[in-house]
């Protein structure tokens, strides 16, 4: 058996950099997976940082080779209808930017830190489950090494994805789940070629949705809407091309490069939200709590938000013994959760082909799209939510906080 004062279950980038910033603030926590590490490096997800997030990571003394490797992004290119439309986000926002750089990067930089450290973090662990965590002794239990394991602790932080066994631990009666699942899936391709270009660039096409982006200079990653039922063994790597070039413009089918898949995979979109986000003395965060389509790149830099607050919450119970900051958890991550889940909703509606929509909705989704593309008050908006609102953006004693 072994005690510590916080357990933390999933050792993905939320679990991990929770565990950075408690271990800066000489807060003991031990971090808890279930699959091995080289698994969880294999997982390839986006990598479009705010500013917050990026500020949070230096913080957290993990953010060295961000800022040396990361591209900065001023802004990003629309092509409705064949014509391009950029969204200059540096403008439109007074100076903000997004950073560009691989979640897969940030894991490996979080894992080298607490490895450094010489942190623990359990990989393969088997069985896990969480116990108690209505009193004040929650516990965590797991196999691994085919002897039984048992930490005992004061609180537990669920971050250990949306089929953890954290939310699953939840009474079905004490919590309230909202879901909208999409009738459309992203099929990626990750190839190590140079990008078609050097910001992002979102396709509204007859074909359906396309994303061109990249990881770094030399790879790209790339995206097509396929029905949710799509089979991947159905797209060669020619198949993906193909269809590519029909969903651009000349200019994109002159500028592209193509090369083997290292990567490929279909990705269902689903918005997601369990409320609250606190259970006695379990707190949930980034996709165990919440999950939102990738349209917006908001998922990681939305764990990253949870992450900041609760290991706020946390430092603040240990070193000024005040509950507040825990107690005002929930409310506090929900409010921009749900600003985000709007956003991203909105924001794949609009660049999206629905296949059950009838005309009239077709046609005013072509209304909002000639609003946004003429209306600079429009491409504020999405600017202004691209990049990220404030951390304490709807916080009460912010301005702008209104109540609900």
């Amino acid at each position: 058996m072994r005690t510590t004062q916080v357990a933390i279950i999933g050792a993905g980038p939320s679990g991990l950099l929770l565990g950075q910033l408690l271990h800066r603030a000489g807060i003991d926590a031990v971090v808890i997976e279930r699959q091995s590490a080289e698994h969880v490096l294999g997982r390839i997800r986006a990598g479009v940082l705010e500013q917050v997030t990026a500020e949070l990571l230096t913080e957290a003394g993990v953010g060295a080779r961000m800022h040396r490797e990361g591209l900065v992004h001023e802004g990003f290119e629309l092509l409705v209808n064949g014509a391009r439309h950029r969204i200059d986000l540096h403008r439109l926002t007074g100076g903000a930017t997004v950073l560009v750089y691989g979640q897969t990067e940030i894991t490996r930089d979080l894992m080298e830190a607490r490895s450094d450290a010489g942190l623990l973090t359990v990989y393969e662990a088997q069985d896990v489950a969480i116990g108690d965590f209505d009193t004040g002794h929650p516990f965590v239990t797991y196999r691994h090494g085919g002897q039984e394991h048992r930490i005992e602790c004061e609180f537990i932080a669920g971050c250990d994805g949306f089929r953890g066994v954290c939310r699953r631990s939840v009474p079905r009666a004490a919590c309230q789940e909202y879901e909208m699942v999409y009738p459309f899936g992203w099929l990626g391709l990750l190839t190590d070629t140079p990008p078609l270009q050097d910001e992002l660039l979102y396709v509204n096409s007859p074909r359906g949705f396309a994303l061109c982006s990249m990881r770094n200079p030399a790879r790209s990653r790339y995206y097509l809407q396929v029905p949710a039922d799509a089979s991947l063994a159905a797209w060669s790597d020619e198949a993906f091309w193909q269809e590519l070039r029909q969903r651009l413009d000349e200019q994109g089918r002159s500028q592209l490069l193509t090369g083997p898949a290292i990567e490929k995979s279909i990705a269902p979109l689903r918005s997601f939200v369990v409320e609250p986000l606190r259970f006695g003395r379990l707190f949930l965060a980034g996709d165990a709590a919440h999950i939102v389509p990738p349209t917006g790149a908001k998922g990681l830099n939305l764990a990253a938000s949870d992450v900041r607050f609760l290991a706020g919450a946390l430092i603040e119970h240990y070193r000024e013994h005040s509950s507040a900051g825990l107690e005002g958890y929930s409310q506090t991550c929900l409010r921009r959760v749900w600003r985000a889940e709007r956003f991203t909703w909105w924001f794949t509606s609009l660049m999206h082909r629905m296949s059950d929509e009838g005309e009239i909705a077709a046609r005013l989704r072509q209304a909002d799209l000639d609003y946004l593309l003429h209306s600079e008050a429009a491409m504020r908006t999405l600017a202004e939510n691209y990049v990220g609102l404030p951390l304490d953006f709807g916080v009460r004693g912010h301005p702008n906080f209104v109540t609900i």
